[in-house]
């Protein structure tokens, strides 16, 4: 569904839950309890040509001894996205692949009531799909700062969106992760800050280790706690220098935060992805094991 068919009929919200409970944050010291996935995005050239199918990376995940999804909503089906819901749930569930999450684009840096509604009403939307899929999470975008406002501004406006649409995803049982892809989640205190306002045991993070552009390994440990879904990338930016990313380590920050989630490849790199993916799967998954252990 795109979003400008959605917003000619934007549905009213339903009646929701209460959930005044702070936000859980990862407790170190506890064991981790680490899972692999795929991202959709990682095959974005062959989804968006039609060459290969949704339902194809339920078999390359059995292929490559993953355990679910990350699903990149952008080229889902326009039409009977119902039956194309269910269909892929029972793929997926027939070959024992789970779907712990979808992807969507999102902008929360909306300063009108009536923006933050259709905003929330969109986040809503995907929190359906979401429960359709049997999906737990939706990495969400925070969007850029407007011209003319400050960032203060702009993430109290994203704080609002959220709030608004939290006790909602909870009656689903599906958690809003707002990752740090730049605009106003450049900055991890920036993120921290706005989950903190929040403060929804439904309202989390998604933690993209290659998405930080300055003091990448500090800011990824200092979102560990706030993490309740991880994407990996093979390259990271290290003030300004694009570096291979040191996923042993990475990954030992997320278990000795006793992070319990998934590692979920994001791949984005120049080399056929057909060829780079079950490659760098196999890197994450012997890593799964090393800290699993």
């Amino acid at each position: 569904m795109q979003r400008r068919d959605f917003f000619k009929a934007i549905p009213a919200a339903a009646a929701a839950m209460s959930a005044s409970a702070a936000p859980p944050k990862t407790a170190g010291g506890r064991s981790p309890r680490l899972r692999t996935a795929i991202c959709a995005y990682s095959f974005r050239n062959a989804l968006g040509a039609g060459t290969l199918r949704y339902e194809d990376l339920v078999d390359m995940a059995v292929k490559n001894d993953v355990d679910g999804l990350d699903l990149t909503v952008y080229w889902f089906p326009k039409e009977d996205l119902d039956g194309f819901l269910s269909g892929l749930r029972l793929k997926a569930y027939m070959n024992a692949v789970e779907i712990p999450s979808i992807a969507i684009r999102s902008d929360l840096c909306k300063k009108s009531e009536r923006d933050q509604d259709q905003e929330s009403a969109w986040l809503m939307h995907w929190v359906d799909v979401a429960d359709r899929l049997g999906a737990s999470f939706i990495r969400v975008f925070g969007g850029t700062v407007p011209k003319g406002a400050t960032e203060d501004e702009a993430a109290g406006w994203v704080a609002e969106i959220l709030k608004r649409t939290a006790d909602y995803a909870g009656s689903k049982g599906v958690i809003l992760g707002l990752e740090n892809h730049g605009g106003i989640t450049m900055q991890a205190d920036r993120i921290h800050s706005i989950l903190d306002k929040v403060n929804h045991p439904y309202v989390r993070m998604n933690l993209d280790t290659g998405n930080f552009n300055t003091r990448p390994y500090e800011q990824i440990q200092q979102s560990v706690p706030y993490a309740a879904n991880s994407q990996f990338k093979v390259h990271i930016t290290n003030d300004g220098k694009q570096e291979d990313s040191d996923w042993n380590r990475i990954v030992k920050m997320l278990a000795d935060g006793g992070y319990r989630g998934y590692m979920a490849l994001e791949y984005e790199a120049k080399e056929d992805p057909f060829v780079a993916v079950p490659r760098y799967l196999s890197t994450l998954n012997e890593l799964k094991k090393k800290y699993n252990a």
